[in-house]
């Protein structure tokens, strides 16, 4: 079918979508931590669903400690810390600004990548960045009250934490990627590309289930895991964010990428900045402005020409 790949890609972002907003309705009714936890949980027991049917063990493949060590760090950075501090933002300032300042992610990863990995940063990546800061900018920037000069039309401690938030995927993402090499080449037994991620996803959440184990014993205690998991409309919203997040996002950006450009559906599958304004104004009552409008339009267009140029 023709133009399959784009179709996927926009599904992604749509899903990323259900995925944000849900995110913020179960972090204002559970806790950021205990969301968190459930979230990692449900993600385990669907993985050993999915395998078992598959593979006919509910286990993921057997692999070096190295790999494992890799994967786990990549949990503790991009679940552990970043979605703690992306549910946290969307507490303080909502989904919609939060998904505005994950467009930081790219650049935070190219940054990483050239660090860690050696990859070449290309002059149109900087302009790209530039585009992506400058639209964020317009969004959350505005006159102060004397009308003198610029501030800050957010908290600071939300913009703070969308920043880790953004900051720990790009890292994580490229985490991710070096386990996922170490994984795939000491393998026991080769398994198919596309069951690999999830295969590496396991140790990313032993990681962050871990992680928010040791939160939930020092911030908040058990009693409100035992409440949420005895609540249906908690643990709805934590199910639904937990498939439309991890599985249908995830399995559907690697579908994605196997009918259409890399550069392309990375493209259409960030358009969830745009994508959130009308919902969250539905749900959330955040007011729709022309200036975030165009913000969010701006930092869009700084990921695609991250990924295009």
């Amino acid at each position: 079918m023709q133009f399959l790949g784009e179709m996927i890609s926009i599904g992604v972002a749509f899903s990323w979508t259900a995925t944000a907003l849900l995110s913020e309705m179960g972090s204002k009714r559970m806790g950021n931590v205990t969301l968190n936890f459930v979230r990692m949980a449900i993600t385990l027991l669907f993985s050993a669903i999915l395998f078992w049917i598959v593979t006919g063990s509910p286990l993921p493949a057997q692999a070096s400690n190295e790999a494992y060590l890799w994967m786990m760090l990549s949990g503790l950075v991009g679940y552990v810390i970043g979605d703690f501090c992306l549910f946290q933002c969307y507490i303080i300032i909502g989904s919609k600004f939060g998904q505005l300042f994950m467009t930081l992610a790219p650049i935070t990863a190219a940054i990483m990548a050239w660090f860690t990995l050696g990859q070449e940063i290309r002059p149109t990546a900087l302009l790209a960045m530039a585009v992506t800061l400058t639209g964020i900018a317009i969004t959350v920037l505005g006159r102060s009250d004397q009308g003198h000069k610029l501030s800050l039309k957010l908290p600071l401690n939300g913009v703070l934490f969308a920043i880790g938030a953004a900051v720990c995927q790009g890292v994580g993402l490229v985490l991710s990627k070096i386990g996922m090499d170490h994984y795939e080449a000491s393998l026991v037994t080769p398994c198919e590309p596309w069951i690999l991620p999830f295969y590496a996803n396991v140790f990313r959440c032993i990681a962050g289930i871990t992680g928010f184990t040791i939160l939930l014993m020092l911030r908040e205690g058990f009693a409100p895991l035992r409440k949420n998991i005895t609540d249906r409309t908690s643990m709805t919203v934590a199910t639904l964010t937990t498939i439309f997040g991890p599985f249908v996002g995830v399995g559907c950006s690697l579908l994605a990428v196997q009918y259409t450009s890399a550069g392309i559906a990375s493209t259409l599958m960030a358009l969830t900045p745009i994508i959130i304004i009308l919902p969250a104004w539905w749900l959330f009552k955040q007011p729709i402005t022309l200036k975030s409008v165009i913000g969010a339009l701006i930092s869009v267009t700084g990921v695609s020409l991250f990924f295009l140029l």
